[in-house]
């Protein structure tokens, strides 16, 4: 696309819509760059020596749409915003820095979503993708290179003009990236689909409609890779070719499954269309025993039945699948321990902004658990993942905006049950939180920081919340 003397306007100045505004001007485009925050509270630094980009700060005027050509959002930027809502009744392209990269991208891409495991399974892709093109070229230093990227790490945006059409892309999509884009990926992978950010899109329906546009611009000669153990993935249709990964049963068609004795399994029928290098047209062969993973619970193992069923349609090896299942050891702040003391094992699942992940995380452990659950409620359903913390946690220790919404629960289902040895508390912060579990623990028990609530109520982002809780813990006096 021609960007020269095009008038687009961003939405929010952060890490993907500094980014695009790069991208933008560096191809001739008019560059305005409006945020909610007044200049006081943003970082523009990395702005400073950016030509030709206005500002609109403090607010989103719906001016900015007079002279508008195009309207990018930002990945936290709501959709139904007024400007967004205006530049819809004027007939103005809504876009992103995903729809863009998708636009002007020379590589295959393979695209990731779902509720829970993108980044896990995102991560393990571009590993075993690396892993089969060094063998595949016979060097460290092969000719095809792997992208990752996209709502993790940098926004790919600002690689596009290193990536060659031989490379491959890989890049994890958000619902709220996926609900603008008229695009979508060489291969599609949907890890599961649960109830997650209904304080955005408002209803299950929107939700998994976002989500679900991974699918709908594939063509017959594309990919589609979904969880067989999910309702929702389960029952989605596409014009692409279906594989399945499932930690229960062997699918219907190809893909591939943990059987019975626990064994990881592979069968896919590949064309010559889409190889790394010399491989077999067809691969039906074991990857290793679920014993042999580093990551912790079921969750984990389907992410990497997922990752590995992508990997294959994109022509990878057996030895590269094997290798990488046998040795990652995961992604920060996803079921990471990050410290034992007196006995006692701390784990950082700061990611777990669900109620689902929560529950998915208390499955992982047979020993006692104290977890620590908080932040800020998405409007999600709770009932669940309060029977389970009753049922198989030591103790819970509650913190942030959301904890008294959860002590209400905890506090009915433990009369409800009559599990008198039950203990929960509510502190007011993560600091509390963390000197009580102290408290509480003993040798043979498992700390969890699995908050089942956003980070948003005091932290900027998971990630931040989960260094801040590591510092906690290091910061403990010694047993």
């Amino acid at each position: 696309m021609d960007w020269t003397g095009k008038q687009v306007v961003i939405l929010g100045i952060a890490r993907q819509g500094t980014a695009l505004a790069r991208y933008l001007v560096a191809h001739g485009a008019r560059v305005t760059l409006s945020d909610l925050k007044p200049r006081e509270q943003l970082d523009l630094q990395p702005l400073a020596d950016l030509p030709g980009v206005d500002f609109v700060l403090g607010g989103h005027p719906l001016a900015l749409l007079d002279r508008c050509d195009l309207l990018c959002l930002s990945g936290g930027v709501p959709s139904d915003l007024p400007i967004v809502q205006e530049a819809r009744r004027r007939g103005i392209r809504l876009s992103n820095d995903a729809q863009v990269f998708f636009e002007v991208c020379p590589a295959r891409i393979i695209g990731v979503t779902g509720s829970a495991g993108k980044t896990t399974t995102t991560t393990l892709i571009g590993e075993m993708l690396k892993l089969s093109t060094q063998e595949a070229a016979g060097s460290p230093a092969p000719a095809r290179s792997v992208w990752v990227g996209g709502n993790i790490g940098n926004p790919l945006i600002s690689d596009v003009e290193r990536i060659r059409s031989e490379d491959w892309v890989v890049m994890e999509l958000s619902s709220f990236q996926l609900e603008l884009m008229t695009r979508s990926p060489h291969i599609a992978c949907v890890t599961n689909i649960t109830p997650n950010h209904l304080d955005r899109h408002g209803t299950m329906e929107a939700y998994i409609a976002a989500k679900r546009r991974i699918l709908d611009f594939q063509s017959p000669r594309d990919w589609r890779v979904l969880s067989a153990d999910n309702e929702v993935t389960a029952g989605l249709e596409g014009s692409a070719r279906a594989l399945w990964f499932s930690t229960r049963n062997e699918p219907r068609g190809d893909g591939a499954w943990m059987d019975a004795a626990g064994y990881l399994r592979i069968r896919v029928d590949r064309t010559a269309e889409s190889p790394i290098g010399d491989r077999p047209s067809r691969i039906d062969a074991v990857i290793c025993h679920r014993r042999e993973l580093l990551l912790m619970g079921e969750h984990n193992v389907a992410n990497v039945l997922a990752a590995a069923t992508v990997c294959a349609a994109a022509g990878a090896s057996v030895e590269a699948l094997r290798r990488v299942s046998t040795t990652f050891r995961g992604v920060a702040h996803r079921l990471q321990l990050v410290a034992q003391r007196g006995g006692v094992r701390w784990y950082d699942d700061s990611i777990a902004t669900t109620p689902e992940r929560l529950m998915a995380a208390l499955r992982c452990f047979d020993q006692p658990v104290i977890l620590l659950c908080g932040g800020r409620d998405k409007h999600l359903p709770w009932e669940a993942a309060v029977r389970m913390m009753v049922e198989r946690c030591k103790a819970v220790v509650l913190f942030g905006e959301m904890g008294p919404m959860v002590a209400e629960k905890l506090s009915d289902e433990q009369k409800r049950t009559n599990r008198l040895a039950f203990q929960w508390s509510q502190c007011g912060s993560l600091e509390e939180a963390v000197a009580e579990a102290h408290r509480l623990a003993q040798p043979g028990d498992a700390v969890l920081l699995s908050p089942g609530g956003t980070s948003y109520d005091a932290f900027k982002d998971f990630a931040e919340r989960g260094d801040f809780f590591r510092k906690l813990v290091d910061a403990l006096p010694a047993a």
